[in-house]
């Protein structure tokens, strides 16, 4: 059941984010997704460190993981920009 919790919460985490950073996901949905699930983990870790608890319950969860999925959109779309000459 945690891994479908974690889906829900990364698709969720994943669309809001691609609403908040503009321009386009990698990946489509899919990417949305990852990029949420993804964004949990970092934003997790990043939660943990700062304040030596995680977030607790739902709407937590997803504002951690909506954060760390913001950061991770911004990396990604700023190493896509870069063009080789």
């Amino acid at each position: 059941m945690e891994l479908i919790f974690w889906i829900i919460i990364g698709a969720l985490a994943g669309g809001i984010a691609s609403l908040i950073v503009p321009g386009r996901t990698p990946g489509g949905v899919i990417g949305a997704i990852l990029v949420g699930m993804l964004g949990g983990l970092l934003g997790g870790w990043l939660f943990s460190a700062l304040f030596g608890a995680g977030p607790g319950g739902f709407l937590g969860s997803l504002i951690v993981a909506i954060i760390g999925a913001v950061i991770i959109l911004y990396a990604l779309r700023a190493f896509g920009r870069r063009t080789a000459y």
